[in-house]
């Protein structure tokens, strides 16, 4: 569901009035707002319901956030809360460009950090417009049940999208739904039993199928339910869930759920909405005459940017020498180093000069890591060979590597790229859970109650698509003419094998949990989950300050990194919202704890 394809209707009841942020009544209706009576119908009702997806960007238009604030503290992709903080990128750029990242990423920022209130507002923007859906959907005449099913489920839906993001980032916030009337609500309440209800509500009541391919299905709710049990550690009620969406489930289009053949076509604009598309931000490039608030936004500072570069800004999201080095394979046995990956680390171009000679990494690696990082030597899509420090800012402080997930190629930047605004905008989807991710959750399931076996067989199953030589990049025919298009060569010395028979059942269920661990990582690097799941693992600490300890020796960004268990797993409370809070002269809502 491209936002392009729909008019919205941006004069949502109440929305603006985000929370604790309106402490005024107003004597009269806003200029611009409708009533509820023009609202509470099926057609008003239904344009409300978009305004409720449009809210998943967390844009409202040019490079804005909703609620106010830049666009990259709203981000859904997390690549600031999910993926720099969690290891898997540096900030990027220069140490003086966006400074407020840096002490989120070390772990010494405090409440008063805009990336954390622009993220809040942003997120409960989201809650609001799924709460004016459902109150204004009660009042409306003249839509039948089925349609009140399919709308209350995919609002609830959405809700339960919210409040999870919510959720795993501060742990405990207020709960506000349609029938709250009182706005000013503490975080005293574990909200995990809501969120579950709205997410099984979706699951029992949508359709498997949908009319427009971006909307919520039964499917992407069962997924999303399965993932709400298990961050709360509930396998058993996880399991037959999972079990259920890898073997009935389906696209909203209708195509079975399967992993795509070519691993690159999870971010290629031209075969979005494929059977791995679970539940997907649906991006747009070109739509907004405005800026590029539906082009992925969020992400316009994430493009390799310096001498020679074709893209306009900004040099952030480098990732990581340390999660390069996680795609070393054994060249005997093709398999990860699970604990030592950093004692045969990949060769970096770090202080190498333009016109110096550089040849990449002659080991074996895992294929996915040229689809995921840009490399020195190293074709960059279509645009040429990647050249290393010339499109790193500074080099000693982000690393040598540039980001590559959600760069668009340079055949299709007319229609992709979207350029209407100081930083580039891209057409590329972002996939919020895809079945990769499904199966390798379900995989997590299996080793904790389930059977060994049959982990190991999702893990294989991920494992044998990198495998596969469609999903490998090649080098260009001619070095010079990218144009030229690739030949049969591949880019790198790729060599990928799966798990042999019976691996996990005889090694037992602790070095499954790591082999599946160090499978999302690889698998799904640089797409915003990997520091909410080294929380909920509990692993955290231990992860990020050995993150700290490697990485800091060679680039400068993180050399003030430590991450402190118990108060570290998740963000401060927004200062802004507990000063808004205010009720008899104290606030309502409550720091997390060690941020007082």
């Amino acid at each position: 569901m491209k936002r392009s394809t729909y008019i919205l209707i941006v004069v949502l009841l109440f929305t603006g009035q985000l929370f604790y942020s309106c402490k005024k009544a107003l004597k009269q209706p806003p200029l611009g707002s409708l009533s509820e009576e023009l609202v509470a119908n099926k057609n008003g009702v239904n344009g409300l319901l978009i305004g409720a997806y449009a809210a998943l960007d967390g844009m409202q238009g040019g490079d804005v956030a909703l609620g106010g604030g830049d666009a990259w503290q709203a981000s859904p992709t997390n690549w600031v809360f999910g993926s720099v903080v969690g290891g898997d990128a540096s900030k990027g750029s220069d140490g003086a460009d966006q400074p407020a990242i840096d002490p989120i990423a070390n772990f010494y920022s405090g409440a008063t950090n805009a990336f954390y209130d622009g993220k809040w507002k942003a997120l409960y923007e989201g809650v609001t417009r799924t709460n004016n859906v459902l109150k204004l959907m009660a009042k409306a005449t003249d839509l039948s049940e089925a349609e009140q099913k399919s709308i209350s489920a995919q609002a609830r839906f959405l809700r339960g999208h919210y409040y999870f993001e919510l959720k795993k980032m501060w742990n405990m916030v207020p709960w506000i739904d349609e029938t709250t009337t009182n706005f000013n609500q503490p975080n005293s309440v574990d909200i995990w039993p809501q969120i579950t209800e709205d997410l099984k509500y979706a699951y029992d009541n949508l359709l498997p199928a949908q009319s427009e391919i971006g909307r919520a299905n039964k499917w992407a709710a069962g997924a999303y339910l399965a993932k709400a049990y298990l961050y709360q550690h509930k396998y058993e009620l996880a399991k037959p869930v999972f079990d259920a969406v890898i073997t009935q489930g389906q696209t909203s289009s209708g195509l079975k759920y399967d992993l795509n053949k070519s691993f690159e076509d999870n971010w290629l604009p031209s075969r979005e909405n494929n059977p791995e598309a679970v539940f997907v931000i649906q991006m747009a490039a070109n739509a907004d005459p405005t800026g590029p608030s539906n082009a992925n936004n969020g992400d316009m500072l994430n493009f390799p940017y310096g001498d020679g570069s074709p893209f306009s800004c900004c040099g952030f999201f480098q990732p990581s020498i340390d999660l390069v080095n996680h795609f070393r394979t054994n060249p005997a046995t093709g398999l990860p180093y699970l604990t030592n990956f950093n004692s045969f680390p990949i060769k970096t171009d770090m202080g190498v000069e333009a016109g110096q000679a550089f040849t990449p990494d002659q080991g074996t690696l895992d294929p996915r890591l040229d689809w995921t990082a840009g490399r020195r030597g190293i074709p960059y899509h279509d645009w040429g060979i990647y050249p290393g420090k010339p499109w790193a800012r500074d080099q000693s402080y982000g690393g040598p590597y540039g980001p590559k997930k959600n760069v668009y190629w340079s055949e299709t930047a007319d229609s992709d790229g979207d350029q209407g605004t100081w930083a580039p905008g891209t057409a590329v989807n972002y996939s919020i859970i895809r079945f990769a991710d499904v199966l390798l959750m379900a995989a997590e399931c299996e080793a904790q109650i389930g059977s060994l076996s049959k982990a190991q067989e999702y893990v294989n199953r991920v494992r044998a698509r990198a495998a596969d030589h469609e999903s490998w990049l090649f080098k260009y025919k001619d070095d010079q003419d990218p144009s030229a298009g690739f030949s049969d060569e591949p880019a790198a010395n790729y060599k990928i094998n799966e798990y042999p028979a019976g691996n996990f059942t005889s090694q037992g269920k602790d070095y499954a949990l790591k082999a599946i661990y160090y499978e999302r990582k690889i698998e799904l690097a640089m797409e915003g989950h990997r520091f909410f799941d080294l929380v909920r693992w509990g692993i955290a600490d231990q992860e990020l300050n050995a993150y700290f300890s490697y990485q800091g020796k060679i680039t400068s960004d993180v050399r003030n990194g430590k991450f402190v268990k118990g108060k570290n797993d998740y963000y401060p409370i927004p200062q802004r919202q507990i000063d808004l809070s205010q009720s008899n002269g104290a606030p309502v809502l409550k720091q997390n704890p060690g941020y007082n």
